[in-house]
């Protein structure tokens, strides 16, 4: 196991221990929400039932014997765990890296408690390293990507990558993000637009940050 694997690993554990037997959770996707669902595969009986952010995270947490269920019937969700792309101290994330940011975002909007689980190479001081990921609808692909440039942006189109929901996505090269909130705010007013990346209206409530030493929290 390489030192990335072993800090998100940790993260990861962190964010099952947190988890009371028997509880119906949301579930994230990417490699350290893979991390995650194997250590539900190893004890399935902690959570009852889950509600996935992606088809993947589905096939994956039905592979380890968990019953997944759509969000529209649950009464309430209680706790969402899932990683980021990156993530600022103040908990605002970049998320869609692995193309679920629709998903992903209406269970962190759902859910009382959105846990975030991150190695700390993920951390930064400002958002914008990693490509802002944008989901379009496929007809509005040009015409976002036109309206992204206006906001200083260098969209490239992710081809031949198709969303759960069947829409496209666009990765945001060279955007200044000095506002999270405002920019978040502005980019939803594009027409075509799904979803952006950004999760700052909406943050974490808790990062847990996998690192050498073991883990910290934020």
């Amino acid at each position: 196991m390489t030192e990335a694997d072993a800090k998100k690993l940790r993260a990861a554990r962190a964010a099952f221990d947190m988890i009371t037997a028997g509880a119906t959770i949301g579930v994230g996707t990417g490699s350290t929400a893979e991390r995650f669902i194997d250590l539900l595969a190893a004890d399935p009986t902690r959570v009852q039932r889950a509600v996935s952010s992606s088809e993947a995270s589905s096939a994956r947490l039905r592979a380890a014997g968990i019953t997944v269920v759509d969000l529209n019937d649950l009464p309430v969700l209680e706790l969402y765990i899932d990683g980021a792309d990156e993530a600022t101290l103040a908990r605002e994330l970049i998320k869609g890296g692995g193309g679920a940011l629709t998903r992903e975002k209406i269970l962190a909007a759902a859910a009382r408690r959105f846990v975030c689980m991150v190695d700390d190479s993920k951390i930064v001081t400002r958002l914008g390293r990693f490509p802002l990921p944008v989901e379009v609808i496929p007809m509005a692909r040009a015409f976002v990507a036109h309206a992204l440039v206006a906001h200083g942006g260098r969209p490239v189109w992710r081809e031949r990558f198709v969303t759960d929901n069947g829409n496209h996505i666009l990765d945001v090269h060279d955007l200044s993000i000095d506002d999270p909130v405002g920019l978040e705010r502005e980019l939803n007013q594009i027409p075509g637009i799904v979803t952006v990346g950004l999760f700052a209206a909406r943050p974490a409530d808790l990062l847990l940050i996998g690192t050498a030493q073991g883990v910290e929290t934020c």
